[in-house]
């Protein structure tokens, strides 16, 4: 583990946090009327494409899993179709999950699978990005000392905020204090939405304090 590997965790992690920023204030310079709480479901879906499409870019620059093979095209394109199949059937057991956890089976389908897809990008696509469609390698990372990376770290920690997060959120919802954002599921997807911004800087700064324990695991 190098210092410059943990740099450029920061750098990559900073830019999505940057990137969330611009998805609440760009749109309204372009888009009259437009916030997270009024427009919502609009917010949910540009932050769920900037997110993922920002993590897709910087796994194809900064190649954080690279592995000496070198795969054939036909196998590029195996592994391409499995990341979208993994990431769409994640958004069906998370909205499951939610339904489970409270959320109306019937009403508000939309707003409780925009929530969903929101979840994976923070979670299932990292996973996708970092690890590929490998479930085998996701058990051993969100296992007991699993992490052999400082990004599966990182992975374990975003994963872990961003659940967390919309687990928290939900507990101002049945409250009688009949505030705007109190509506499903904009707590929830706030409280994701911060608990995965926590997470991407608490992830380097946790990984720098504990430089000795981790490299000791990794060998």
């Amino acid at each position: 583990m190098k210092e410059a590997e943990i740099r450029r965790l920061l750098a990559a992690n900073l830019l999505c946090v940057f990137s969330i920023i611009l998805t609440a204030v760009l749109p309204a310079f372009f888009w009259k009327g437009f916030t997270v709480l009024g427009t919502h479901l609009a917010w949910l879906c540009i932050c769920s494409v900037c997110v993922s499409t920002l993590n897709v870019i910087l796994h194809l620059v900064i190649r954080p899993n690279v592995t000496p093979k070198r795969s054939s095209f036909a196998h590029k394109i195996s592994r391409f179709l499995k990341c979208c199949i993994y990431f769409f059937m994640s958004c069906i057991l998370f909205h499951a999950i939610i339904v489970l956890y409270g959320a109306p089976l019937i009403e508000s389908v939309t707003e409780t699978f925009l929530f969903a897809v929101l979840l994976s990008t923070f979670t299932t696509l990292q996973c996708l990005c970092i690890l590929g469609p490998n479930i085998q390698a996701w058990i051993r990372v969100f296992s007991k000392n699993g992490a052999m990376s400082i990004w599966e770290s990182s992975l374990q920690i975003t994963t872990m905020g961003s659940i967390l997060g919309a687990w928290f959120g939900a507990f101002p919802i049945p409250l009688d204090w009949d505030r705007p954002w109190q509506v499903w599921p904009i707590s929830c997807s706030l409280g994701a939405t911060f608990g995965y911004m926590a997470g991407l800087i608490i992830a380097p700064l946790w990984i720098h304090w504990n430089w000795k324990q981790l490299t000791y695991k990794s060998r």
